[in-house]
């Protein structure tokens, strides 16, 4: 035998079984860290499935309460719910967002009447309501952020008032958080949380949601880029979330996550303020289809949440919430 001298450290010692890796684990993923994003489509009877998303399905406002109810019973205590609404109802301005009997004002107010525990995240934008498919409204062929900070404002209201526990802007207009937040405040409803779509990144990987809430074809080749930050920024991602802080948020938003790790991570060490993180379509669609395939194991998905988290992220908004739930509950 050769004579070594072995090292005092062996970090394998606390990797000689499952339950010593857990114990020594830096870093845990619980149903509490997951919020699970939700479709609900006008006059849908019963659900559909969404083809560019594997197991995601829109569904009526009957079906949602049955899907809340099974998300609830796995563990799961957050939803952000995303409209779709009837093309007719679509036009250049978004005037549907600020109807206050819309579909989304109906769902949550559904919602909130049958879980009253739940929390409910309401998406404030103007994509799923707009013939364009624009976030916001356009002037000469432009997103116009004052004139659309006007339509953001009433919409937030719309939102805040049917129950929303949380409203997000995802819209990337300027000074957006701080209108919503004064007019939040004069209008009694400064308890209602305002979590900031703050770095918002112009990203390829929200193709499926386009086509889940069905504003793929009506944005068609126009670009996002005027609003919506440029991937190859961080510094930029830190001053629009000082921006939003200031403002009166308090959650910021990282979208999309796995790309940006490194933003969430800057994020978190520089604000310390609560954090979440977005798991696009595309993040979830691709690692779903390499799974169904037999390209990649099962366990990426989770393997994929666990980066996420240890990157800062406080909570992930991610498609597979449910089914991660389950799997971690084992």
């Amino acid at each position: 035998m050769i004579d070594r001298k072995f090292p005092k450290s062996r970090l394998r010692r606390l990797r000689r079984s499952s339950n010593l890796i857990n114990l020594v684990s830096e870093n845990t993923l619980s149903a509490n860290d997951l919020i699970q994003p939700l479709f609900i489509k006008e006059d849908l009877d019963g659900s559909e499935p969404i083809d560019s998303m594997p197991n995601i399905n829109r569904y009526g406002l009957k079906d949602i309460l049955k899907e809340i109810e099974d998300v609830l019973h796995n563990g799961i205590n957050t939803i952000a719910l995303f409209p779709v609404i009837n093309p007719d109802k679509k036009d250049e301005n978004g005037g549907e967002a600020v109807n206050e009997n819309n579909l989304i004002s109906t769902a949550i107010k559904n919602i909130k009447k049958e879980f009253p525990e739940i929390i409910l995240i309401a998406d404030v934008a103007l994509d799923p309501y707009t013939s364009h498919g624009h976030d916001g409204v356009l002037l000469d062929g432009i997103v116009d952020n004052d004139s659309t900070l006007d339509v953001l404002v009433e919409q937030s209201l719309v939102l805040a008032n049917a129950g929303a526990d949380i409203i997000a802007p995802s819209d990337m207009m300027d000074g957006r958080i701080k209108f919503i937040r004064e007019v939040l405040e004069n209008s009694n409803l400064k308890d209602t949380i305002l979590l900031s779509y703050a770095a918002k990144y112009n990203s390829k990987f929200y193709g499926p949601f386009r086509d889940a809430v069905d504003s793929a074809s009506n944005l068609g080749e126009s670009s996002k880029s005027s609003y919506q930050m440029n991937p190859s920024n961080i510094n930029e991602a830190l001053q629009e979330v000082a921006m939003d802080i200031n403002e009166g948020a308090d959650i910021v938003m990282v979208k999309p996550a796995m790309p940006y790790l490194d933003v969430i991570h800057a994020i978190k060490q520089e604000f310390k303020i609560p954090t979440f993180a977005y798991q696009v379509s595309g993040e979830y669609s691709m690692l779903k289809l390499a799974i169904e395939k037999g390209w990649l194991h099962e366990d990426v998905m989770l393997e994929s949440l666990l980066s996420i988290k240890r990157s800062g992220a406080d909570a992930i908004l991610t498609y597979a919430a449910k089914d991660i739930a389950k799997e971690i509950s084992k």
